[in-house]
């Protein structure tokens, strides 16, 4: 029943819609499913399972995600990211476990939308999202190099040689040059799409001889049908798939949701993470019922639908669509598409992916973040995206840590007559900081009574507030009388024995909580 408001909205939206935008949608959706079709096929052979298998991924995946999904206008489908994770999986237990662990991997997925934990992407630092971006143009780029060669009688590849070679190239370049002037002349259709169909052309007007979609597989095939996945249902098979669902959902959900934080910068618009991540999941867990290899969100066609003009959900419907009449009905014809013309359209979305201005931002930037830059770029190249991004926010975090570490510091003053000594701290006491707070203080040549003024610092954790614990105890060997003013309540009830030491002033010490709090009794609150 929740869905039937939604869609209405998606038809209302539908009719409101100009005609010139409309026909942008339209097109745009087409140019994507032809850039669908290699890229389906290339990661169901990377997952070990048929071509068909990753064509019905892309249009069951594709489908659901724009017409539910956060983000209008971007596209999912099966992707390599993911397809790397599954190889191991079916090598060993076979496809009919994969399509389980699609259905796994979607309940977790829906789980983290259900409980809106999409919102934490917004944790990831601004250096680590440039280098994902890079690596991943870089990845793309990587990817298009397998064109440009054949496979050789002992299962190996060579690069193609002499009079082939320059053919590939002359027509790469052909489509490239096409995307990159139509657009000054007309922006009618998308400039991808001309790119397409003008190669095609030319190669089979001057007959040609080039490698096209049909010498990849045969995309030829029915409606995909309804199957429980043949697996035993016992907790041994729970134990085999468990870790690749959780695997694949991470990566799943991270690559999704950094895509949709990218298209937000370019549209200037902002989707809706949790949305997202709910229509992700209902998508692999209809994947994996319909014998589909699971996806997520596509960086690559996603940038061709943006840059074609597609802003609204329709370009995605289209695709999907267009994809399933390729497989039923127009697979000879797709399957004349010459590779190079949709790798030409594919090295522009590398150009237009990569983000230029790094060099520049290299530059202005701390030397940490710009080191950051480069490492999660070359984890994204050479592991995979989860990892580069996990690696990214540890060391973002490190460094962030470090930096407000050397935050801390204090004024000091004695009174008139030298009996009374205050410390007013100023930043944050917290894990990383505790070794300078401890050094701000000098108790064995302090006076007799100490006033630690908190009112502009804040204590952050139970790091911070064992450093206040041991502060006083440092005061109390030296005889001395230490007072804490500036408190917060949360942070004054957990001092323990030197709670006595906290003068409150209810009127203005402020009113926080502490962010962790691992010896918390039951029924206490806890830090937000």
């Amino acid at each position: 029943m929740f869905l039937a408001p939604r869609l209405q909205r998606h038809f209302d939206q539908l009719f409101r819609m100009s005609v010139p935008q409309m026909r942008t949608e339209v097109l745009s959706g087409i140019t994507v499913a032809l850039a669908l079709v290699p890229e389906a096929v290339a990661f169901a052979f990377v997952a070990g399972v048929e071509p068909l298998v990753g064509l019905y991924a892309a249009f069951m995946v594709g489908l659901i995600t724009s017409l539910f999904g956060g983000r209008p206008g971007m596209i999912s489908g099966a992707t390599g990211a993911l397809a790397v994770v599954m190889v191991a999986l079916v090598a060993e237990h076979g496809v009919q476990y994969l399509f389980a662990t699609v259905v796994l991997m979607g309940i977790i997925q829906m789980i983290f939308g259900a409980l809106r934990w999409g919102k934490f992407i917004r944790l990831v630092p601004q250096p680590v999202m440039m280098g994902f971006v890079n690596g991943l143009a870089i990845v793309i780029f990587l990817a298009q190099l397998e064109q440009f060669q054949v496979r050789t009688p002992d299962g190996g590849h060579t690069w193609l040689q002499g009079a082939d070679m320059a053919l590939m190239l002359a027509l790469v370049g052909l489509a490239m040059a096409i995307i990159w002037l139509l657009p000054r002349l007309t922006k009618t259709v998308p400039a991808p799409l001309v790119a397409i169909i003008g190669v095609w052309a030319v190669v089979e007007l001057l007959g040609l001889d080039t490698r096209n979609v049909g010498d990849l597989a045969d995309i030829q095939g029915g409606l995909p049908t309804f199957a429980l996945p043949v697996v035993p249902m016992n907790m041994e098979t729970l134990y085999i798939i468990f870790p690749y669902a959780i695997i694949l959902a991470g990566i799943g959900l991270i690559e999704s949701l950094l895509t949709l934080n990218l298209i937000d910068e370019i549209t200037e618009t902002r989707g809706r993470n949790s949305v997202e991540c709910m229509a992700q999941g209902a998508a692999n867990i209809v994947t994996g019922f319909f014998g589909g290899m699971g996806g997520c969100a596509m960086i690559g066609q996603s940038m061709i639908n943006i840059s074609s003009g597609a802003r609204h959900r329709l370009s995605g419907v289209v695709a999907a669509l267009a994809l399933l009449s390729f497989i039923l009905f127009g697979s000879a014809l797709i399957e004349q598409i010459p590779l190079a013309a949709l790798t030409g359209v594919m090295f522009m979305v590398v150009i237009g992916t990569f983000a230029w201005r790094t060099f520049q931002v290299m530059r202005r930037v701390p030397l940490s973040d710009a080191l950051l830059i480069v490492v999660v770029t070359g984890v994204t190249v050479i592991e995979d995206l989860a990892i580069a991004v996990v690696v990214g926010i540890i060391l973002a975090s490190l460094v962030h840590s470090w930096r407000v570490s050397r935050l801390v510091s204090a004024r000091s003053w004695r009174s008139e007559d030298g009996n009374l000594k205050t410390y007013h701290l100023n930043g944050p006491v917290m894990f990383a900081s505790t070794e300078k707070f401890r050094e701000l203080f000098t108790p064995k040549t302090d006076p007799a009574r100490v006033i630690a003024d908190f009112t502009e610092s804040r204590v952050w954790d139970m790091s911070g507030v064992d450093a206040l614990k041991s502060l006083a105890e440092r005061y109390t060997r030296e005889g001395k009388v230490l007072e804490f003013h500036g408190l917060s309540r949360d942070c004054a009830k957990r001092l323990g024995d030197y709670t006595k030491l906290v003068v409150r002033d209810e009127e203005h010490d402020p009113k926080y909580e502490l962010f962790v709090d691992r010896d918390n009794p039951p029924g206490e609150p806890v830090g937000h």
